[in-house]
């Protein structure tokens, strides 16, 4: 039998069994981190990964965010202040460390590699009382797509999916929200497009979202369109991203996430890229858990990843809860590809495989977001 199958197999056959077993009492809960009406929080996350190619660059390639190879680093530290729309709000993050520096890799260097480093996040809110929970926000935001977040503590592993690291991080412009019913909400965008804080070209990316949620079940679309090439060049980039939830119980959970993009190449053949990733959470208490991704990545012409290529991960992460606000995880991870694209030892981009494993520690605190 293949070993990476056979390992597979006894993962999933020790997440039901310990998924069975009997909880022990929970963890204490943190306390509420307040000062009148503002709510604050924070985390500090770091990770030592090592990668068993070796590459002399020190990168593991194509990773979110743990993409320093056999050293310790800082992933981020990051500071948050919000108060909720009643009917007037705001959220204003302060991050630090090289995560927030991959955030904004695609910003000019006089632009949005300024103070806005420092802010994945800020914007107002407004949600008038008498709209029917109808909420504007205007500023710097995360984006909508996928099924992973920026912050480690509120994701299932570790590391990043492919399908996050080549999907747009944050937009800036205005958005807007609006339940239908109380199981489906829609809303509106209108942004500078991907991973701008100050647009590259004079048109604008427009995005739709809904949200149609239950107890166990929910299913989150994103649908973006617009110009992403930078001024003087022609093309319309369409983007659909969608996410599948199921809770089956307070132990075992599930998630699907598809996303399809095409960008138009004037006298060219388009781009083309496409991802599908599942992943599996086992609860088995309140202290310990074990999750598994795996995911293929398609980018016909290199427009994401720079390479034509097809690429596979599959990852397992191990994380103990000590208690609310400080977990730790423990992550093996196989990335790899059908072209030469990964660093080994002092050879760029010779390699087909990548694997690694990985220690990480995150103190977080405030609401869970």
């Amino acid at each position: 039998m293949n070993p990476m199958k056979h390992m597979l197999l006894l993962m999933s056959a020790a997440a039901i069994a310990f998924a069975q077993a009997p909880a022990p009492a929970p963890a204490p809960a943190p306390p509420v981190w307040s000062a009148g009406p503002i709510n604050f929080g924070g985390l500090v996350d770091g990770y030592y990964s090592a990668n068993f190619n070796h590459p002399a660059s020190g990168t593991n390639n194509l990773r979110n965010f743990d993409v320093r190879a056999n050293q310790f680093s800082l992933n981020m530290a990051k500071f948050e202040m919000s108060h909720d729309a009643d009917p007037v709000g705001f959220r204003v993050d302060l991050g630090f460390g090289r995560a927030f520096d991959i955030f904004h890799a695609t910003e000019p260097l006089d632009q949005g590699r300024g103070i806005m480093r420092f802010l994945p996040q800020a914007y107002l809110s407004v949600k008038p009382a008498n709209m029917g929970g109808f909420q504007f926000d205007f500023g710097k935001f995360y984006t909508s797509a996928g099924a992973e977040v920026t912050e480690t503590h509120l994701n299932w592993n570790y590391s990043r999916s492919l399908l996050y690291a080549n999907g747009p991080y944050y937009h800036m412009g205005v958005r807007t929200s609006k339940p239908i019913t109380k199981w489906f909400t829609a809303g509106f965008q209108v942004v500078n497009g991907w991973n701008n804080v100050e647009d590259n070209n004079s048109g604008k990316t427009v995005g739709f979202t809904t949200a149609m949620t239950s107890k166990k079940v929910s299913w989150l679309n994103t649908y973006m369109v617009g110009p992403e090439k930078t001024q003087g060049e022609k093309g319309v980039r369409h983007f659909w991203d969608t996410v599948l939830n199921l809770t089956a119980d307070d132990r075992n959970s599930f998630y699907i996430n598809f996303n399809y993009g095409d960008e138009k190449n004037p006298r060219k053949l388009d781009s083309t890229f496409w991802g599908i990733a599942g992943a599996y959470k086992a609860q088995f208490n309140d202290r310990w858990s074990l999750s598994e991704r795996i995911e293929y990545y398609k980018d016909t012409s290199g427009l994401i990843t720079g390479k034509p290529q097809a690429l596979k991960e599959f990852t397992v992460t191990g994380e103990y809860k000590m208690k609310e606000g400080f977990l730790m995880r423990a992550e093996y991870r196989h990335d790899w590809s059908d072209q030469r694209f990964f660093d080994r030892g002092a050879q760029m981009g010779n390699a087909k495989h990548m694997h690694t494993l990985l220690a990480g520690f995150v103190v977080y605190f405030g609401p869970k977001r």
